[in-house]
């Protein structure tokens, strides 16, 4: 088995290439900037680039673009790929994810694959654990983190279990070609993992209740205001609502997910300086 690892700069990407070779599989890094010689580029925007690098590729794991994802598919098929595991998201489960920018651009990659030849298996995590990073330059400084939505619920998980999942829909046929929905053992608010994060760091993290256009306005540089608008709408639907919590990374790993805790403590140093 040969695989072609997008995005592999990303979090879940590194963690996917280290279990993929510790397995003796063939995994080859790709990016759209490489940085290094042993990376190829593969850039999700530009089909130009498609053909070298899904040369003798058996599987993929891919990133979730949708500019040019059917040309992508078509040049997979091409070039005989018969799996790709796509990183997509549990926001296409929303009532109407056409209306979404955040949910219509991973649905129509699922949807440029399911018209595809090619076998086809999404992966669809809600929030990451390692989203709470944008916290850290707050923490570190002794500045409120500003919310404006503190109550809202999520489904942290820890990255190693996406990487893990992957794993294991890649490896195992009989897990291949049907979606599956990843969370986070817990569903936790903001404001109780920034008590998890003080805990772990050893400092107080004050929390400063912002309206939707401040925190709008202090993410500008971050984050444009068409996903800014229906990532505020989705915490507002979760705000003091609970998430469904999955048994999905226990059943495609054969461990239960790793809380959020443990994903705090692993990168206290972040939040510490």
């Amino acid at each position: 088995m040969t695989v072609l690892v997008t995005g592999s700069r990303g979090s879940v990407a590194r963690s996917l290439l280290t279990l993929l070779r510790d397995r003796g599989l063939d995994a080859r890094p790709a990016s759209k900037r490489p940085d290094d010689p042993q990376t190829l580029k593969c850039d999700l925007t530009d089909p130009a680039t498609f053909p070298a690098a899904l040369k003798g590729v058996t599987s993929v794991f891919l990133y979730a673009e949708p500019s040019c994802a059917g040309a992508f598919a078509e040049e997979a098929a091409r070039a005989g790929v018969e799996h790709i595991v796509l990183l997509s998201s549990s926001a296409v489960l929303t009532p109407d994810p056409d209306s979404s920018l955040l949910a219509k651009s991973h649905l129509e990659v699922e949807r440029a694959l399911e018209a595809s030849p090619v076998r086809a298996t999404s992966l669809r995590p809600g929030s990451f654990a390692g989203n709470t990073l944008g916290w850290a330059w707050s923490v570190k400084s002794g500045r409120p983190v500003g919310l404006p939505y503190p109550g809202s619920h999520n489904d942290p998980i820890h990255e190693a279990d996406v990487a893990e999942a992957a794993l294991a829909v890649l490896t195992d046929p009989a897990l291949s070609g049907r979606p599956y929905t990843l969370t986070g053992p817990q569903s936790l608010t903001f404001a109780q993992q920034i008590d998890i994060l003080s805990e772990v760091t050893g400092r107080d993290i004050p929390v400063k209740h912002l309206s939707r256009e401040e925190w709008k306005e202090e993410m500008a540089e971050y984050i444009p205001a068409s996903y800014a608008d229906p990532l505020l709408d989705w915490w507002q639907s979760n705000d003091g609502r609970p998430v469904e919590i999955t048994r999905t990374v226990q059943e495609l790993t054969g461990h239960p997910a790793r809380p959020f805790a443990d994903w705090a403590r692993e990168h206290a140093a972040a939040f510490t300086g």
